[in-house]
């Protein structure tokens, strides 16, 4: 008996041949990576003529759609799955975690209400409670996944807001950030409809930390003015060095000035895996609220953020929601629906990923994996250090160290253009790819070793192959 067409469905045949093929091309691109280059610089035009053209109106060859997408993605992209990928803190995922991706899509999982999907349910609040005791919060804790760090820290001020605005009585409200706070918070607190004005940047101090007694004297200030000092964001593994607020003398400032503190540990938090970073990370269990990309120092496909809360009920209270077509979520022995602890109603099967990861590799794995990152780190901090070619200028912190050219015959201004012109040239070059950030108010370079799969040879490679990027000049050593 022949297969009946469905609209918009292949044949099972039909699927199983390009399914079977995109897991090969998957499984390639793992294995040959660290082959191949980065990646390239790309022309907007040639693009555009390529491929913003207009919407087919019959049917093309799956197979061929397949082929077309295999070529884009392996061309077209800067694959930051690569282990000499050290610009930013690098998207190594799993490959549990990408079938996790598949399989959520596949069976099309609505991952909000109880009665959608109430296996998922559990599954999300069993991985969220291996997060909060992997940081050490209490069990009154709880949260939910979300699309990255940017919307984790967003969700979590607003969860502030909703909490302590009936003891403001009306002030106006005030968040504490420093200079080295994410700038997705910045624009997270605008779209929140916090002006210029409620945003006060606290000093930091000489290791670009922020500076706990200037947070005090802001808020004592602020009280004084009639303003009211509502949530303090602290960074745990800042973007620009790596580096950790002073997690325990913060809390106690928060403390005893009834502030809300956030710790955005997007990339950070997981060192608590290790004995080392549960040390440089003393004091994260004190958070009121704790932004985590999984994505990122868990090793995920991207789009796998999450928020820890000390006290679940701060989001239901800021979230929780109820309509006439939501009436039979609400039937049954405590459901479990978490459109009622964020902002989304449709929502992915995110924690799928990381669950299917632990499934498949245990907790063991990522320990060490993290654990690797955090050393590495330290080795190419020796590296450099041992040549006369570079001066280190923040030291291994959570698996980020930053340098420059050392280039004694140089002015600053020429060793700042030199630092830039050695980071413009990686891409192109395609072998690694290190770029540069600012640190008091000068270009340094950057390398993120977080990569599990990163050795000490292609540190020292990347070491290398940047000082052969440099222009040639009298003064370089």
């Amino acid at each position: 008996m022949s297969e009946i067409p469905l609209p918009l469905r292949l044949p099972a045949e039909s699927m199983r041949k390009i399914g079977y093929r995109a897991v090969d091309e998957i499984v390639h691109h793992l294995s040959t990576l660290s082959e191949r280059p980065i990646g390239r610089p790309h022309d907007r035009a040639e693009l555009e003529r390529t491929l913003d053209v207009d919407i087919p109106t019959g049917p093309t060859e799956a197979q061929d759609v397949l082929d077309h997408v295999v070529r884009l993605l392996s061309s077209t992209i800067t694959h930051t799955d690569h282990p000499r990928f050290m610009a930013y803190v690098p998207g190594p995922s799993t490959f549990a975690g990408s079938l996790a991706d598949f399989l959520a899509s596949g069976f099309n999982v609505h991952a909000a209400g109880w009665i959608l999907g109430a296996g998922p349910a559990i599954v999300e609040q069993a991985t969220i409670d291996w997060l909060r005791r992997m940081c050490r919060l209490p069990e009154t804790s709880g949260g939910l996944f979300l699309s990255g760090g940017t919307m984790a820290n967003l969700v979590a001020v607003h969860a502030a807001r909703v909490d302590r605005s009936a003891a403001a009585g009306g002030q106006e409200l005030v968040v504490y950030v420093t200079a080295q706070t994410h700038v997705s918070i910045r624009r997270g607190l605008r779209f929140l409809g916090f002006n210029d004005r409620q945003v006060c940047t606290v000093p930091v101090d000489g290791t670009y930390r922020l500076d706990p007694s200037a947070l005090d004297a802001a808020i004592r200030r602020d009280r004084q003015l009639g303003r009211w000092p509502l949530c303090v964001v602290a960074t745990a593994g800042t973007t620009n060095a790596g580096t950790v607020d002073p997690l325990p003398a913060i809390a106690e400032v928060c403390e005893r000035r009834g502030v809300w503190l956030h710790v955005d540990g997007a990339y950070g938090a997981p060192a608590m895996l290790t004995e080392a970073g549960q040390k440089i990370l003393a004091g994260l269990e004190l958070a009121d609220s704790i932004a985590i990309d999984a994505h990122k120092w868990l090793f995920q496909p991207y789009g796998c953020g999450c928020l820890l809360v000390r006290n679940a009920r701060t989001l239901t209270a800021a979230y929780s929601l109820h309509a006439e077509y939501l009436t039979e979520n609400r039937l049954g022995d405590e459901p479990l629906s978490y459109y009622d602890y964020g902002p989304e109603l449709t929502r992915r099967f995110r924690a799928l990923k990381l669950w299917m990861s632990l499934r498949t590799f245990g907790a063991d794995a990522f320990r060490d994996a993290v654990a690797h990152g955090i050393a590495l780190a330290e080795r190419a901090q020796a590296v450099l250090a041992a040549r006369p070619q570079w001066s280190v200028t923040t030291p291994a912190q959570l698996g980020i160290v930053t340098f420059r050219p050392h280039a004694s015959g140089l002015p600053p201004a020429d060793v700042d253009a030199l630092t830039r012109d050695i980071a413009a040239k990686t891409l192109p070059d395609g072998f690694a790819m290190v770029l540069s950030t600012e640190l008091g108010g000068r270009p340094v370079l950057r390398l993120c070793t977080t990569h599990p799969e990163t050795s000490e040879d292609d540190v020292i490679a990347v070491i290398d192959r940047l000082e052969a990027l440099a222009p040639d000049s009298a003064a370089w050593p």
